[in-house]
This record gives structure tokens, sequence and C-alpha cells, in this order.
């Protein structure tokens, strides 16, 4: 799984065939196939895997109330484990077309980073460290979402030899967080300008 993971996120997953897995392990493939069917099944595992990482991460605010500080660390964690599993946001419209059980359990990881994003921007303008509505709310929630889902993608077409990923995703967690930049209090503000410089660096 170790292999695949790295094979993947470095040539992506269409590119990756199960002998090219075997051939890195130096195994027969058909020593690979006795544990794994196809490529799909070692896909489906990555995912699950994945699955089961950022489910926790997103559960994790629902705990206790979150400030602006736990947002900001929050959504790293959430990049982490994007950048973990990097491959899966690179090809996400091919993988969820061609794998029903990625297609069923992508809406929901969908719906549930939504539903975190609105309340933890929910609970910052609860505790004054934020000033927007229910639309406000709404929207910033959903524009979250996509830009957090749909980075990797834009920084692939944009420069598909880069070799930065890690930088591209810490670029993608400074445009999530400047989304609720117009909305924070003064304080919540001038930490975000702080996490800003460090997210650009």
């Amino acid at each position: 799984m170790e292999t695949a993971l790295r094979l993947f996120n470095e040539y992506g997953e269409p590119g990756v065939t199960t002998t090219a897995i075997a051939d890195e392990m130096n195994i027969s493939p058909g020593n690979l196939y006795y544990h794994y069917h196809s490529k799909d099944k070692i896909v489906e595992a990555l995912f699950f895997a994945y699955r089961d990482e950022i489910e926790r991460t997103l559960a994790a605010p629902e705990s206790r109330p979150v400030h602006a500080e736990d947002a900001w660390l929050f959504l790293h964690l959430v990049f982490e484990a994007i950048h973990k599993f990097r491959f899966l946001y690179r090809d996400i419209n091919e993988l969820v077309s061609r794998h029903r059980v990625l297609e069923t359990q992508f809406k929901r990881i969908l719906a549930h980073k939504k539903r975190t994003a609105a309340n933890i921007l929910q609970g910052l303008v609860e505790a004054g460290e934020m000033t927007a509505g229910p639309m406000d709310v709404e929207a910033l929630a959903v524009n979250m979402t996509v830009l957090a889902t749909y980075w990797l993608s834009y920084e692939f077409a944009r420069d598909p030899r880069s070799k930065e990923e890690g930088r591209a995703l810490a670029r993608g967690a400074f445009h999530v967080i400047s989304l609720a930049a117009p909305f924070l209090a003064p304080r919540e503000r001038a930490l975000f300008d702080e996490l800003a410089q460090r997210y650009l660096k």
C-alpha cells in the first residue's frame, strides 16, 4: 500500500499499473495479484485509509468550541491529509467516474467538509471573532470546500511538472483562509495576516 501510494502520488493513478507496483517492490505481478486482484482494489483500500483519516480530522471541531487559532490548525490538518493522499485529489473526477464506491463515499466526505466548515464559521460568529450572516456562512462553507477539493487540480494544470506539491498545498491553505479574511474581527484579521506570511514564505 505504501508503494502504491507513493507511485500514485508521484505519477498519478492512471499512469501506474499493477506491474509497475510489483516491479517497484521486486515481487512478481502474480504475487501482488494474490493480495489485490486488481488496481481498483488497491485504489479502494487507499481511499478507505484516506476516508478514515479525514473523517477523524473533520470530527475534531465537533468536540469543543472552535476559535480562530483552532480553525487555522484544523485547516492545516485537512491539507496534510490531502497532501498524504494527493493522487485522489489530483485525479478525483476520473476516479469517482470509475469507482462507484469512491463516488458515494466522496460525496459524504464533501458534505462532511462543508458541514464542518459551516459549523466552524458559525462558531466564530457566535464567539464574536467574525461578522457574517447565515447566507455568508453558507456561501463561505461551499467556497472553502470547493477550493480545498480542487486546489491540486488547479496547481497541476497551472504547472504539471512542478515538484513543489508541499508549497502548492500551503498556497491552497492560504487561499482557503483568505476567503474568510474580510469577515474577521480586527484581532483575528491580524492573526490571519501573520499566518498568511508564514504560508506564503
